[in-house]
């Protein structure tokens, strides 16, 4: 059977360091099964930090990257019943969309609508599920019967892909929502919602005058902490989903306030306990967002597998605006 091209890692790194193209025979498939031809897949955070050597203790080497992509049922295996050869599916719970064929359990595998673009759906998985689960945390642990509406919300990153779709979200909710950038440049960037607060934080804290109910953060490090110690009320929440700084908020931020509740969200926790219904459910959300616009992510490129080293270089561009996508067909 034919080799396919595909993103292999067999030592931890950096990953324009360690990661290798090579041509991989296409193993034979057993029942259950079903292979996939990528179409597309994301260049995510999530999909690089593994790669470090961060999560060795559930990492084997080698493996291939890439937890979010979209592609076509190429081969279908014995005791598969749900899909035919040319169904268009999302294949959750595990990385290797970094390649030009994978093969996943039929029960791992979601069918994609029609009416979405191999680009959304492509972008449909990882930042509006994340995005949901987000927003159903800070409901569970705020318990304001009345849902987001009047809470004081900041969002770090809140330029990014997640934190435009919280923007856009917990405003539609009637949260009174600040969003804390880095730069001028990235706060004239922001969707204009009324009502919206803008802070700036460059490398300084935002000062000790505001005040919020609850704080979603993927930065992490001393901005992290900062706003953990001086600017969270008694009873609120901090939730933290990333640590785009590299660093750990410090234990001792977190012991300074016992009067707060701290949790970190990781989206495979719920991928791999919600169930097959519920993930189905999740997914039907996304692509809803993804129709009405709350959840479309901007495409800054699509690089053929190929050029994963240019790829990778244009997803650290600081000037990057949207995702970068691999074509891994060619």
């Amino acid at each position: 059977m034919a080799d396919h091209l595909a993103a292999l890692v067999a030592g931890y790194g950096r990953p324009e360091d360690v990661i290798r193209l090579a041509s991989l025979p296409r193993p034979e498939l057993q029942p259950g099964m079903v292979e996939i031809a990528v179409e597309r897949a994301a260049i995510n955070p999530s999909d690089l930090i593994p790669i470090t050597g961060a999560y060795s203790n559930r990492t084997v080497l080698p493996f291939i990257p890439g937890f979010e992509g979209v592609g076509i049922v190429s081969r279908v295996g014995a005791d598969v019943t749900d899909f035919k050869l040319g169904d268009r599916v999302l294949p959750l719970g595990a990385s290797g969309l970094w390649q030009a064929t994978l093969q996943r359990p039929s029960e791992w595998c979601f069918a994609v609508p029609a009416d979405l673009s191999t680009e959304q759906a492509a972008t449909a998985y990882v930042n509006p599920m994340t995005t949901l689960r987000l927003i159903a945390a800070l409901k569970d642990h705020l318990g304001s019967s009345s849902g987001l509406s009047g809470l004081r919300i900041g969002i770090t990153a809140a330029g990014s892909a997640i934190g435009r779709m919280l923007l856009l979200m917990l405003s539609a909710a009637g949260a009174e929502v600040t969003a804390i950038v880095r730069s001028e440049a990235t706060a004239a960037r922001l969707p204009a919602l009324p009502g919206l607060q803008t802070r700036l934080t460059g490398q300084q804290p935002i000062g000790k005058d505001m005040m919020f109910d609850a704080m979603v953060d993927a930065v992490g490090g001393v901005t992290g902490g900062a706003l953990l110690q001086n600017n969270l009320s008694a009873g609120g929440v901090f939730l933290q989903y990333g640590a785009l700084s590299g660093i750990p908020i410090a234990q001792s931020a977190l012991a300074a306030r016992p009067d707060v509740r701290f949790a970190f969200l990781w989206l495979r926790t719920f991928v791999h306990s919600a169930g097959r219904q519920a993930l189905s459910d999740a997914l039907a959300e996304c692509f809803d967002g993804v129709r009405d616009g709350t959840f479309a992510s901007e495409i800054a490129a699509t690089y053929p597998l190929s050029r994963l080293s240019d790829a990778l270089a244009h997803h650290h561009a600081p000037d990057r605006l949207g995702k970068v996508l691999i074509d891994p067909r060619c």
